[in-house]
């Protein structure tokens, strides 16, 4: 009888546990096939790259390998299923991807992204750093074989680790090294992940020099008006310190992967979030900060189209980005935390950008002054941030001077900005942490070390 009486017990137990899990498990399908499918979509329909290559790659860690994608190249959907759920992601023209939630993909597919939102000039015709004519020679202080042999060790060798889709170096404004993963080339579209969190600043710092946004007014949100969160700054926000709670664990469902995977409006689901801390004192990651950055930018226009046009006409345009989609979610707002695409090459002229003090190829983009304020220290952060921007104050990267600061992303995304050596270094590629990433601090002291 007893024995009979502990075998219900444990079978209930059992029983239990097998519900708990399968209930867990489904708060996280959503994830799992969200980002398989919204990864998978960009991948193909905005960088161009093959999708077996994608899944062999970028989409080949747990459980995520375990998804079973399917591609419909006529309409442009991609549809992801892992056991009993399913996510789509739909390409549309110059909005990029959108992961279809809260929404349906008819309802998606009859917005139109205006057609009149184009550079009125083509880069193949003008020279370098607006055009792709590249200089006929390179600074004469560049040991440029030791160089060579850098770019093949980091892309072709992978000797600093992990997987390189492209690398280059700009030196005194003249691009010294450029290279690409086999397959891929200075026309490929590359994921920013977090260093899309620099573009935001870079908007911001644009509205701002326009007069249209003041960073130290607390923001217009509703909802805030009522509690606390009424004194929250957008320099708040881009600084990470708005004390708004937040969990960026990336391996769990946490506040940023129920955001970006799970929400059709992620700017909305941030300005939800509760006050955990006293604005302006404490820092900690936070891409919702970003995301919230992004809404209030669209706030300030009436139409949508202007604020896409807002974007590309007085920021991206005037620096020579035009490969650029910053990809937007269901309700318009640009993906500020994670979601741009662009070439490598584009994303060394944004490095430019602020190598120079806001000032592009003799023409100030950036408000006199935005640079200084972006670079300046960060409450809290021990010298690691600034405003959307991380710093190298303590040393992390103790291969490069104080002085260098950069845009990071998600598995390995950088722009290395060093002023006191007029360089910039992109690195772009798959390099996850867990595996080993990439040796950053190795590379950008060997390039250094190219420099007599």
């Amino acid at each position: 009888m007893k024995t009979r009486k502990f075998l219900k017990i444990v079978l209930l137990l059992l029983a239990i546990t097998i519900i708990a899990g399968a209930v867990y498990l489904s708060t996280l399908m959503p994830i799992i096939t969200g980002y398989a499918a919204k990864n998978l979509c960009s991948g193909v329909f905005v960088a161009g790259r093959e999708a077996s290559e994608i899944e062999a790659i970028d989409l080949s860690f747990m459980p995520i390998k375990f998804t079973k994608n399917r591609v419909d190249y006529e309409n442009k959907i991609v549809k992801s299923r892992f056991l009993w759920s399913s996510s789509k992601a739909v390409y549309r023209e110059g909005y990029g991807v959108t992961l279809v939630r809260d929404v349906t993909i008819n309802k998606l597919l009859e917005e139109r992204f205006p057609n009149d939102i184009l550079p009125d000039y083509s880069r193949d015709t003008i020279d370098w750093p607006k055009g792709d004519i590249m200089p006929d020679s390179i600074p004469n202080d560049v040991d440029i074989d030791k160089l060579t042999k850098i770019t093949e060790n980091l892309v072709s060798n992978k000797s600093y680790g992990g997987t390189p889709f492209a690398f280059m170096v700009v030196y005194k404004g003249i691009p010294v090294a450029e290279k690409y993963m086999e397959g891929l080339n200075e026309d490929t579209r590359f994921l920013s992940w977090s260093m899309a969190k620099s573009f935001t600043n870079a908007i911001v710092g644009s509205l701002s020099g326009d007069k249209i946004l003041d960073i130290y007014e607390p923001v217009d949100i509703e909802e805030w008006g009522k509690d606390d969160r009424k004194t929250i700054t957008i320099d708040d926000l881009m600084r990470m310190q708005s004390g708004l709670a937040w969990n960026e664990d990336y391996g769990s469902r946490s506040d940023v992967n129920v955001m970006l995977h799970c929400k059709g409006d992620m700017a909305r689901f941030a300005i939800k979030k509760p006050l955990e801390f006293e604005p302006g004192e404490h820092w900690y990651y936070s891409s919702g900060s970003t995301n919230i950055v992004n809404y209030l930018i669209k706030k300030e226009f009436a139409d949508k189209n202007d604020y896409y046009r807002y974007v590309y006409d007085s920021l991206f345009y005037q620096i020579g980005i035009t490969s650029a989609v910053f990809e937007v979610d269901v309700d318009g707002t640009m993906v500020g935390s994670s979601y741009l695409y662009a070439t490598a090459r584009d994303y060394a002229r944004f490095g430019l950008l602020y190598l120079e003090d806001g000032v592009f190829d003799g023409t100030r983009v950036l408000p006199e002054g935005w640079v200084d304020y972006t670079v300046s220290e960060t409450v809290d952060s021990d010298g690691r941030y600034g405003s959307s921007f991380w710093l190298n104050r303590g040393k992390r990267l103790a291969s490069a001077p104080e002085d260098l600061y950069y845009c990071s992303g998600h598995d390995g995304q950088q722009i290395f900005i060093i002023p006191s050596e007029d360089i910039v270094i992109v690195i772009l590629g798959y390099s996850p942490s867990s595996t080993g990433g990439m040796d950053f601090n190795a590379v950008i002291g060997d390039v250094l070390d190219c420099i007599e």
